[in-house]
């Protein structure tokens, strides 16, 4: 074989060789980027109590991973063909961090169970963004409790997940 045949191959082998290597990085930073684009989701979850300090407005405190103060403003009670009710419910909620959470109209499926005291069956709370940390978060947290309008009381679980968006 002649040099200039070998030189050739040698060439075609570093040039199949470049070529491979730049694919591999054009596909190492497409992975990168669609990864850094994709939102990081978490698991959430606590509790949340509130007291009536209207006969539409509570005002109380959430604990776990979304502690800090929460208010919900009861927009409408409507009664449903299968018995229970729907509360609609517009929230604010403040972390302890000052981060707010902007999230959107909700609607609480409940039963009363006695004169006044109701178990909430279904109860989504989607999270539609808000300041700091939550600035473009999305997610749902279910919740399961019960509104006592006797004692002017309530009390929630919360579980969930939250999706942040990349830095």
């Amino acid at each position: 074989m002649s040099d200039s045949t070998r030189l050739a191959g040698m060439q075609g082998v570093l040039v199949r060789a470049a070529m491979a290597a730049g694919l591999c990085l054009a596909a190492s930073a497409a992975a990168a980027q669609s990864t850094n684009a994709q939102p990081h989701c978490t698991p959430v979850g606590g509790s949340v109590m509130t007291n009536f300090i209207t006969p539409d407005t509570t005002l109380g405190t959430a604990t776990g991973d979304l502690r800090g103060a929460v208010s919900a403003s009861l927009l409408g009670i409507m009664p449903a063909a299968d018995g229970t009710v729907v509360f609609s419910i517009q929230h604010h909620w403040t972390t302890d961090a000052g981060d707010t959470l902007e999230i959107a109209l909700a609607e609480a499926k409940a039963k009363e169970v006695a004169t006044g005291l109701y178990a909430i069956l279904s109860y989504p709370v989607s999270i539609t963004g808000g300041t700091g940390r939550f600035a473009g978060a999305s997610g749902t947290v279910w919740n399961i409790g019960a509104v006592d309008l006797n004692t002017q009381r309530t009390i929630f679980r919360y579980q969930g997940d939250i999706c942040f968006k990349r830095p």
